[in-house]
């Protein structure tokens, strides 16, 4: 039984977003995290592993640099690390990007007993798409907003968070589940994880090994494949400095009503 896990490196947002002047974001130029939705389904994962003596496999799509990221994962209590990297996905947008980690996935192998784990969604691009769309491609269930999760034999228990409550729902393995922040509390890479993550193998898939699979068309993936893309990036301009307003006479009471009508809320 295996747990594969969907990561993401993303740009750190709480700096300042660089953009290029094409309007797209400046990747190069930003630290980067890992998407943070991510880590609670590493974290899920981790705990069937615990619970079922599950392997855990980790698997991102991103340039080379991201097997820092993997290596975090791994120090975390992955055991193995797939990185998917080509210059023929470059510039893919979401369908082009489930197609590529469909692929992996497939090749990796999905076994009647295994779990795909997602995160519920990336915070560069925030659409909460791939891992819905990677189910589709891999023609298996999908349950989406994790709050919980049990898994029994081939039957695993999700508990949905909805807008205005919960939902259960069952389904057989292989699955695929997205997971929210509310599912877990991930767990930090521990000194023994740190020091044996180097030990533990990262494999690299190309073009080259995933070529072959009907999903890598060069028509549906990269740039060219993406029927999406971004039109402009950009920092949204910082508000200016509020005005406090002090006393509770009726000067302050007159001057705050003669702001607000400035400004047509009254």
């Amino acid at each position: 039984m295996k747990a594969i896990v969907c990561v993401k490196q993303v740009p750190d947002t709480s700096g300042k977003v660089a953009v290029n002047p094409d309007g797209t974001l400046n990747r190069a130029s930003m630290a980067t995290i890992i998407n943070p939705d991510d880590k609670n389904a590493v974290e899920a994962a981790l705990k069937l592993k615990d619970e079922a003596g599950c392997k855990v496999v980790v698997v991102t799509m991103g340039p080379p640099p991201a097997q820092g990221m993997l290596r975090e994962l791994l120090a975390m209590g992955a055991d193995e690390a797939v990185l998917v990297s080509a210059r023929e996905f470059g510039g893919s947008d979401t369908f082009a990007t489930s197609q590529i980690l469909a692929a992996a996935i497939k090749k990796i192998g999905l076994e009647d007993d295994d779990v795909v784990f997602c995160g519920r969604q990336a915070i560069d691009g925030d659409t909460a798409q791939v891992g819905s769309q990677i189910a589709e491609k891999l023609n298996i269930p999908q349950i989406s907003y994790a709050a919980d999760i049990k898994k029994e034999g081939s039957t695993v228990t999700v508990k949905r968070m909805l807008e205005d409550g919960y939902m259960t729902i069952q389904a057989k393995t292989p699955c695929l589940i997205t997971c929210i922040k509310e599912l877990n509390l991930p767990r930090y890479m521990s000194i023994k994880g740190i020091m044996g993550c180097y030990s533990k193998p990262v494999e690299v898939y190309d073009y080259n090994a995933l070529k072959d699979d009907p999903l890598i068309d060069p028509a549906t993936i990269g740039l060219k494949g993406s029927p999406t893309n971004i039109f402009k990036s950009f920092t949204p301009p910082q508000k200016g400095q509020g005005k406090m307003l002090e006393g509770a006479d009726m000067a302050a009471c007159e001057e705050l009503a003669a702001a607000l009508q400035k400004k047509h809320i009254i």
